[in-house]
């Protein structure tokens, strides 16, 4: 079986050192870049990554656009790192995509937890396939279609959509949202869940109506 690459984008050496010994010792396959337009280079020319580490501040394109770049052509899922530890920062990240956000300094073995969390959810395995209203989830694939066509969603979207598929009819409070689908303690808040079923909403076009607003508390996705 192929070891999965990692494409680590950051213009410290010394932390791409950090970060690729922590990974290669999971078995990861890790390449380095130590610009945006190095890492957009490699990115397109190599069809086969399955994660990319990103951090913001960098010379020549930083994290912000070379994400944008990344998301023109791919979902793949995508970890910011960043020095700056804003909440408009990370509603900017998710604005743009960012699956997760880790600010500097941060434990190499929480990166890599969060890394192998990621990767076991968007590689799938459990074959387990939900459909209501129309909306089809297929875990396995990582694949959501609305009456027979596909649309596309970022890892995040996906995951939200899952969640709620899978409670169907139940009340989630953003707190309960955000402890099982953003996990690993993340100390985001409520405009984070919002943004993102705002842009899932969007996607689901009609369908998006199936995910209902309970004021003051959080959402139901009820067909």
């Amino acid at each position: 079986m192929d070891k999965k690459k990692i494409l680590v984008v950051d213009d410290e050496a010394r932390l791409r050192k950090l970060v690729k010994d922590f990974l290669v010792h999971e078995d990861y396959e890790v390449i380095e870049a130590g610009d945006g337009e190095e890492a957009s280079d490699i990115f397109f020319k190599d069809k086969d990554i399955a994660l990319v580490i990103l951090d913001v501040m960098m010379p020549k394109m930083d994290g912000w656009e070379t994400c944008r770049q990344i998301r023109k052509y791919s979902q793949v899922p995508i970890i910011m790192l960043t020095a700056k530890s804003e909440e408009r920062d990370e509603l900017k990240g998710f604005e743009l995509g960012v699956d997760e956000y880790i600010s500097k300094p941060f434990s190499p073995k929480v990166l890599v937890a969060r890394v192998n969390a990621v990767l076991r959810r968007t590689s799938g395995g459990e074959g387990d396939v939900i459909e209501a209203g129309g909306i089809k989830l297929d875990r396995s694939a990582h694949q959501v279609s609305i009456d027979g066509n596909i649309i596309e969603l970022s890892f995040k979207e996906f995951e939200l959509l899952d969640y709620f598929m899978s409670n169907q009819g139940v009340a989630l409070s953003r707190d309960k949202i955000l402890n099982n689908v953003w996990n690993y303690d993340y100390y985001g808040d409520a405009r984070t869940i919002d943004t993102h079923v705002k842009k899932l909403r969007a996607k689901l076009g009609d369908k998006g109506e199936n995910i209902r607003t309970i004021w003051g508390m959080g959402y139901k996705f009820e067909v």
